[in-house]
């Protein structure tokens, strides 16, 4: 399959609105996670997450829309703006039915949603918005994106948990291999309500801890859990042809590869399919193990999910084979926002030549034999990256991108 380029990012994140910004705060390893502020969280076990501080949704939402749509929609306007603007991609003066949307969501617009209804509860339905019907659901964000930038080629929503935002790109890079020239993707999620908190907490995945630098810890051997937290990226996807065609000056690489697994049926005795979405994404790209440079991992922070994907990631490339790396502990698990958070990062990761580290990890869980970045972002040269997502449930994708043909250089120190 031919590759996608990856003409245009955009980004809203806990720790920086912006890609210039959030790949700064990266890089400088300053994090987006600190207690709930949105809501009142003293009645929850959890009281931490990644929220994106300073987003006003008036700057990128007209006041019409603004009622009629949920926050996970409001990041995603702001995230595709940046992203065509960066791609100067003028989407009126193109071909609209050559033109896709996919996005990923999980937890739908859940604010929206527990706000209406406790209208309905509290005041009667003729208190409740007509909008309640459609700004809640997961689609909402792939029909207004369609809507707002004239988007009516292959449109859909993809509804995976963190896998979800790798498998959007992923099938936005298929849709480019038929009749589309442009396919926006990507992910954004706010469950920041007490609804949207609560619907977690039972999973049992999510740290009680209250010390931001103490709740998240990736791959180490005193992690208890994650943290959640809204936000994502939008890439712009374009067939080279397409790229060409319009005269497309920017390049921050290609998605080369996809795969995606679910994992057998709990007490079958069958191990987990990580390993086996590894394996199919390399070889959809027809890239050996040896010439990755870096993998970004999915990071669950609880000892059983992080041996498995170690597991798998060693079974690949070999103990301490390959960097591994885990970001999103600056800003939680954004759930289908986190994998094109994490491509977005490995992208700037190829051009820069440095891998970031995974913040607050001090000792590596038993077991677990991989190169994991800490301290430091490390002087590396990662040409082509992996990015790994699992959803709860079962799911699995893994994600292989290429960095820009001719790379900005920066320089960046660290071990």
């Amino acid at each position: 399959m031919n590759e996608a380029r990856v003409t245009g990012m955009g980004v809203v994140a806990p720790n920086g609105i912006g890609t210039k910004s959030y790949w700064e705060a990266v890089l400088e390893g300053r994090g987006g996670i600190g207690r709930i502020g949105r809501f009142d969280h003293t009645p929850y076990p959890v009281t931490l997450a990644g929220e994106v501080d300073g987003f006003e949704p008036a700057e990128h939402v007209s006041s019409r829309l603004l009622v009629e749509t949920s926050t996970m929609s409001h990041l995603a306007f702001a995230a595709a703006a940046e992203a065509l603007a960066d791609a100067g991609a003028d989407t009126a003066a193109l071909d609209e039915y050559g033109l896709g949307v996919i996005t990923a969501n999980s937890t739908g617009g859940v604010e929206f949603g527990q706000r209406e209804l406790e209208n309905l509860w509290s005041n009667g339905p003729e208190h409740m918005s007509a909008y309640m019907s459609i700004a809640w659901f997961y689609a909402a964000t792939s029909g207004q994106l369609s809507i707002r930038h004239k988007l009516r080629g292959h449109c859909g929503v993809v509804v995976a948990d963190q896998a979800g935002g790798l498998d959007a790109i992923g099938q936005g890079r298929r849709a480019l291999s038929g009749d589309q020239g442009l396919v926006l993707v990507g992910g954004t999620e706010s469950p920041m309500s007490p609804a949207g908190l609560v619907s977690q907490i039972p999973t049992g995945r999510l740290s009680t801890r209250s010390d931001p630098d103490r709740a998240f810890l990736p791959f180490d051997a005193d992690a208890t859990g994650a943290v959640t937290g809204e936000g994502g990226a939008i890439l712009v996807l374009e067939s080279p042809g397409h790229a060409r065609g319009r005269g497309a000056a920017q390049d921050h690489g290609a998605v080369i590869g996809h795969a995606s697994t679910f994992d057998p049926r709990p007490g079958s005795g069958r191990p987990p399919a990580l390993e086996q979405a590894l394996r199919a994404a390399l070889d959809d790209a027809g890239v050996a193990p040896g010439e990755v440079g870096a993998v970004f991992a999915d990071a669950a922070g609880l000892p059983g999910p992080d041996l498995e994907e170690a597991r798998a990631i060693t079974a690949v490339f070999g103990p301490r084979g390959v960097p591994v790396t885990a970001p999103k502990a600056l800003v939680g698990r954004l759930s289908a926002g986190a994998g094109p958070l994490d491509a977005v990062t490995a992208l700037l990761a190829c051009r820069d030549r440095v891998i970031p580290a995974t913040p607050n990890v001090t000792e590596l869980a038993r077991g677990c034999e991989i190169d994991l970045v800490t301290g430091e972002p490390r002087a590396a040269d990662p040409r082509i990256a992996v990015v790994l997502g699992r959803g709860h449930g079962g799911f699995n994708s893994a994600l292989v991108v290429r960095g820009p043909r001719d790379p900005a250089r920066s320089s960046v120190s660290g071990g």
